[in-house]
């Protein structure tokens, strides 16, 4: 287990500021419980922002040929087909994702193969399980072209709570599993569309595993 990067700077400014905080209340306060209740508050919120930031090491190491592996860690809230309008304009199965504040918010590729299309889109923050976060909330959309030509879009769907999407993909660049995809901070959800007809191997309400939890497999 190690700490995600993008938690650098929250981790330090949030850590700072509870520490002076703290030694200003324990030298100039007069009431002591008053110090000792933001002590407990301090220590039990900077234990969230770490638990939220954390990044465990993982590697797939078995055949990744045609497989479509979690890329976050959550529940499975959609497993069905729909009409994707944003790049592929036809049918394609969906498959989302949804990651609460307890879960790992890293985000891994979720198939080998050549980035082909990243976009961010602005948008609201509702709440990230409703269906129409997909298309309405802020996100930011990765297409992946596979090894053998077929292609996988990829969405980071803000929630409610999540107000930044970091997004590593590079248009043109080779990407794998195992590789990190980007990162969403506080609460969010991660849609992934297969071709219609693709083998899926969740089911709604399912716990994933992000780059372990196999969800697919590709004609």
């Amino acid at each position: 287990m190690r700490l995600h990067r993008e938690g650098t700077h929250t981790l330090v400014a949030s850590g700072f500021f509870f520490a002076a905080l703290n030694v200003l209340l324990a030298y100039y306060c007069p009431y002591k419980w008053v110090f000792h209740v933001v002590l407990a508050v301090s220590i039990v919120v900077f234990a969230i922002l770490v638990n939220f930031f954390r990044c465990p090491i993982r590697k797939y190491c078995e055949d990744t040929t045609r497989l479509v592996i979690a890329p976050a860690d959550g529940t499975v809230v959609v497993n069905e087909d729909v009409d994707e309008n944003e790049y592929f304009h036809d049918r394609r199965r969906m498959v989302s994702i949804f990651m609460s504040v307890t879960n790992v918010h890293a985000n891994w590729i979720p198939c080998d193969g050549v980035v082909r299309k990243v976009e961010h889109h602005n948008g609201r923050f509702m709440a990230a399980w409703l269906p129409k976060a997909s298309i309405e909330n802020e996100r930011s959309t990765v297409v992946i072209e596979t090894p053998e030509g077929q292609e996988v879009l990829v969405r980071q769907v803000a929630g409610a709570l999540a107000r930044r999407i970091v997004t590593y993909a590079q248009v043109g660049e080779e990407c794998g599993i195992d590789e990190h995809m980007g990162f969403i901070k506080f609460g969010s959800r991660v849609d992934v569309f297969l071709p219609v007809g693709t083998e899926v191997e969740v089911e709604v309400g399912q716990k994933t595993t992000g780059n372990e939890t196999i969800i697919a497999h590709l004609a």
